[in-house]
Order: C-alpha cells, then sequence, then structure tokens
C-alpha cells in the first residue's frame, strides 16, 4: 500500500458498508456487489455478488458481449454469484460502485 495504516484502510472500508462496492483481486479477478462485511484481515462479504468476466484474449480487459435488450450495443460480460467472501489476502483494491 502507499503507506496507508490498516486503521486508514478498515476506516475507509466501514464508510462502504450496505453499498455497492468494485473489489479488486489480485490475479485480475474484478467483482462488484453490495458490501455486507468485513473484518481486520481484511476479510470481504459481499452480497449479490456479480463477477466480470475477463477477455480470454486480453485479460487484463473486462469481456464484452451484445446486450441482449440493444444487441447493436455492447456490454460487459459478468457472473452472477450472490454471497461471497473474498479473501483479504487477495483483495488489491475496494472502491464504491460508479457503475462503470
Amino acid at each position: 500500500g502507499k503507506g496507508k495504516s490498516r486503521k486508514d484502510v478498515v476506516h475507509h472500508i466501514e464508510k462502504l458498508l450496505e453499498q455497492p462496492v468494485n473489489v479488486s483481486l489480485i490475479g485480475g479477478r474484478e467483482v462488484t456487489g453490495i458490501l455486507k462485511g468485513f473484518d481486520l484481515s481484511l476479510n470481504i462479504v459481499l452480497d449479490e455478488t456479480r463477477e466480470y468476466v475477463r477477455d480470454l484474449t486480453d485479460f487484463s480487459k473486462r469481456n464484452l458481449i451484445p446486450d441482449p435488450e440493444e444487441p447493436d450495443t455492447l456490454v460487459e460480460e459478468t457472473r452472477f454469484l450472490g454471497v461471497v467472501v473474498c479473501k483479504g489476502s487477495l483483495v488489491t483494491v475496494v472502491s464504491p460502485y460508479d457503475g462503470t
């Protein structure tokens, strides 16, 4: 981290409880869901979780698929996971979900 203390990180995450968040994990996986809880090891509990499916040709990008409603428009492909615990040692970023 950038010299942030654990206390700062906990305070940052606490403010996001019960709100939609994006969580980035080591290895490039990204999920979004409602932040339900966390502990001091930064294990994170999410509900209504969706994982962004990666583009297999370029793992740094999210995969795009045609929107079922508007086939001319591409949308990010997600996989619904429900309730998920993200292991604290794998979490790299927790940020407010801004819809992008």
